[in-house]
Order: structure tokens, then C-alpha cells, then sequence
């Protein structure tokens, strides 16, 4: 028995797949992602992503099932291939007045803002550093404080 838990382990190790970390975030591949109730096609749709790019959290996997969560802690199970490693976030996604964040040109409060987000924008991660991250939305580019984003964690690294 044990010998074959060995083998097992030993062929997953050669055949070239790396386990990811469970939690991690992805992004929505797709304008039109089913949410299922449970790891398969035969599982209930209980809601639709409709949003490309939309940064979700891994909280589990069932072979080529994701199950999900997103902002504002729904979750559900995800077919595996509608879902993209490209680090996306939300700004301020909790927030529900006209809160802006200012998207800085250089990782300091101080230095000068070249955007002011409004919660619930949309932003592609570029690199983050533990404390700040460098995001691109639309034409404009530039420093985020990592605390006010939703789609990495607090003190992540991305590269």
C-alpha cells in the first residue's frame, strides 16, 4: 500500500505538472463563466460570471474543477480552462460610497497621481512588492497601495 502512494507521488513529481498553491488568485478567461453548485457539468449553474478578467480566488480543487470565490464571497465551482493565471484586481471592491483611489507615478503617497480609480475598477497587475503594486488600466499606468486592491494578498510578491 505504501509502495503505491510512493509510485504515485514519484509519477506526479516526473510528469512535468507542479502543484499550485491553494489559495491563489486567477482572473475570468471569458465574459461568460458558469458558477456551478458542485465539480461537474451535471452540478446545478447557481450564477454567471459576466465579466472577462474579473479576479477570482482559488479555494479548492476537484481535478479539473476550481471552486472559486469571489469579492464579495460567493462561491462556486469553476470548470478549470475558463480560468487565466494573469493577475488582475478590483480597487476598493468593498466600498460602497464614490471612494477614488489615487493610481500614483512612482510608490509613494507623496509623488504625483496620474489617475484617481473609483472603487470597482478593473486593473491588470503587473508586479507588486508587498506594499504597493504597479497596475495598468486602460491608457494609464502606474502605483497602487497593495492594501486597497482585491486580487492579491497582503504582502504578496507577484513578479
Amino acid at each position: 500500500m505504501a509502495e503505491e502512494g510512493t509510485r504515485q507521488a514519484a509519477a506526479a513529481a516526473t510528469d512535468g505538472r507542479k502543484a499550485l498553491p491553494v489559495p491563489r488568485f486567477v482572473s475570468l478567461k471569458s465574459d461568460k463563466v458558469n458558477v456551478r453548485r458542485g465539480p461537474s457539468a451535471d452540478q446545478a449553474i447557481v450564477w454567471v460570471f459576466s465579466r472577462a478578467g474579473l479576479p477570482v480566488e482559488v479555494i479548492a480543487e476537484s481535478e479539473n474543477w476550481r471552486r472559486v470565490r469571489d469579492s464579495e464571497g460567493a462561491d462556486g465551482w469553476v470548470f478549470h480552462s475558463l480560468l487565466s493565471a494573469r493577475r488582475t484586481a478590483l480597487v476598493l471592491p468593498w466600498s460602497k460610497g464614490d471612494e477614488s483611489v489615487p493610481l500614483y507615478n512612482s510608490k509613494s503617497t507623496s509623488s504625483r497621481a496620474v489617475a484617481a480609480l473609483q472603487s470597482g475598477v478593473l486593473g491588470n497587475v503587473l508586479s507588486c512588492d508587498g506594499e504597493w503594486c504597479e497596475l495598468s488600466v486602460d491608457a494609464y499606468s502606474g502605483y497602487v497601495q497593495q492594501e486597497k486592491l482585491w486580487g492579491v494578498y497582503r504582502g504578496e510578491e507577484v513578479k
